[in-house]
């Protein structure tokens, strides 16, 4: 009787088992996603110790670190830039050299790398300075960096030429130099930002469409010397080469919405109605500056303007009709101070880094809505 009791307590304790196991599996399958995937978007988990489970010794890790680097950094981007290990074990000092911050986008560029510092990398320093738009001043500030002993520079170049000097200095000290937005005219790490031929190119390409290929267009340029400023006239000049536009006129006004005020006010003096038919600018700011002049003229009926940068007022100005079209250049960030935590850490990273630079039309406004910059 005892050997039969023993038995019946034996088989019933493994029945117990293998119904919690068997419960405890359903559970695991109910809660992961039918394509095991947690979550979907252009975010990135760091390797190694952040990620779940338990360390050799035990102690619980905390749950994945995920990196928001927005709808511009794709494929290769995200590629490049995912973290071998936890944010929060990079150490160092990183200088950043913002070109100018009279521009909205100096302002983003400077706001969103600060708070994305703070954010993901809680043992990095972050300086940071403002190069006015004059080289002699943003040369000072990286020479003061240098001499607080920064491992990093994130540099926003005023003029590639001018800055060459010292962000070679920079290099030759062993500082690691991130160059974001612009280019410089000397060896870097690497250089993130989107590249700005595609970025005029596309533009222009949108340009020949509302035009139907003919017709007096005016340009607006950026600052002189400025890489952004010469790779979108390039790509204005490749996108309209075999049409029959015509560039009656080409004026720098500095990424400035009053020059580029005053500069159109000439330029529709110079032009009377009819002998214009389209305005291409280089940035947001400047075609608002544009349009302020044509609409005072009472020209806005004949003058169609096709932009760049993507603004969040230029969106607007795309919604409504105003503006043609507007091709998105992303803010840099949080790509520059990734890049600069991993090139502390000795972390591989290719010389450039693409971002993506969209076409937004009155059809497709709404979508990039909350993504690029005020």
């Amino acid at each position: 009787m005892k050997k039969v009791n023993r038995l019946k307590m034996t088989v019933s304790v493994s029945l117990i088992v293998i119904f919690v196991f068997l419960a405890a599996c359903g559970n695991n399958a109910a809660n992961k996603p039918a394509n095991g995937n947690a979550s979907s978007g252009n975010t990135a988990s760091s390797n190694g110790a952040a990620n779940g489970g338990a360390s050799g010794n035990g102690t619980p890790r905390t749950a994945p670190i995920e990196i928001d680097y927005g709808p511009y950094c794709e494929g290769e981007c995200l590629q490049a830039l995912t973290l071998e290990k936890d944010p929060a074990s990079y150490k160092g000092k990183v200088g950043f050299a913002v070109a100018s911050l009279t521009f909205g986008y100096g302002v983003a560029l400077k706001a969103q790398t600060e708070e994305h510092a703070k954010k993901y990398f809680p043992n990095i320093e972050l300086l940071v300075g403002d190069g006015q738009n004059d080289p002699v001043i943003q040369t000072s500030v990286v020479d003061d960096f240098i001499s607080k002993g920064i491992d990093a520079l994130i540099i926003n170049a005023v003029e590639k030429d001018a800055l060459a000097p010292v962000v070679k200095k920079a290099m030759d000290a062993g500082i690691k130099v991130i160059s974001v937005d612009r280019t410089v005219n000397t060896p870097v790490t690497t250089t993130i930002k989107g590249n700005d031929i595609d970025l005029g190119t596309n533009a222009g390409g949108s340009l020949v469409a509302v035009m139907g290929g003919k017709g007096n267009v005016i340009e607006l340029q950026g600052s002189a010397s400025a890489s952004p400023t010469i790779d979108r006239h390039q790509g204005l000049v490749n996108a309209v080469e075999g049409t029959e536009i015509k560039v009656i006129a080409s004026q720098y006004a500095n990424y400035d919405q009053a020059t580029a005020l005053k500069v159109m006010e000439d330029l529709l003096q110079r032009f009377p109605s009819g002998e214009i038919d389209a305005v291409f600018t280089h940035a947001d700011m400047m075609s608002e500056g544009a349009l302020q002049a044509i609409r005072a003229a009472g020209r806005e009926n004949e003058i169609k303007i096709v932009s760049i940068d993507g603004q969040e007022s230029a969106l607007d100005l795309v919604a409504n009709g105003a503006f043609e079209s507007t091709t998105v250049y992303p803010v840099v960030s949080p790509m520059g101070i990734i890049a600069a935590a991993k090139a502390i850490a000795g972390e591989e990273l290719p010389e450039f880094v693409k971002l993506q630079t969209p076409t937004v039309t009155k059809d497709t406004a709404a979508q990039f809505k909350g993504t690029t910059f005020k």
